[in-house]
């Protein structure tokens, strides 16, 4: 009986919330609003989130490309001297991986903990010129974090 009870109470709960979704996304539009005008400050604003937004799901598989990279690395440790030698190769790649991946890893923590997107709203020429550095970093952080995978899929899929 009472597991009845919460079954069905889960099943209100998921309907209620599938009913309840909107279509505005409030929160992740631009500064102006879904049906608002743009600024070019708005528009920088949004190219600076889509950057961002481009690679923040891939954070899980950079975290799980290095662990599997690591488990890789282990695993030659274990062998006996001369496949050791013998996988001297793979043991240096398989180690540059594991930096490249960690550093993309620190720097996109490294991004998101320094962005500060309220950053002087109340002058635009400052905003500006914030949200621009601020575009620049985070495309590097990209790059690194894209690369990373890159490799990544290059040598563990050996």
């Amino acid at each position: 009986m009472i597991r009845i009870f919460f079954i069905s109470l889960l099943t209100a709960s998921v309907l209620l919330a599938c009913n309840n979704h909107k279509d505005d996304h409030s929160g992740h539009e631009g500064m102006a609003g879904k049906d608002g005008p743009k600024t070019a400050l708005d528009s920088l604003f949004d190219a600076v989130m889509e950057e961002h937004n481009v690679v923040m799901p891939k954070m899980g598989k950079v975290k799980g490309a290095r662990a599997q990279a690591q488990a890789m690395l282990d695993s030659l440790a274990k062998l006996p001297a001369k496949a050791q030698t013998a996988s001297a190769g793979l043991k240096t790649q398989l180690e540059s991986l594991i930096n490249d991946l960690s550093n993309a890893d620190i720097e996109m923590d490294n991004w998101m903990t320094k962005f500060n997107m309220d950053s002087a709203l109340d002058n635009a020429e400052l905003r500006m010129k914030y949200l621009l550095d601020e575009k620049v970093k985070v495309g590097k952080v990209k790059d690194a974090i894209l690369n990373s995978l890159a490799k990544a899929d290059s040598l563990l899929k050996k």
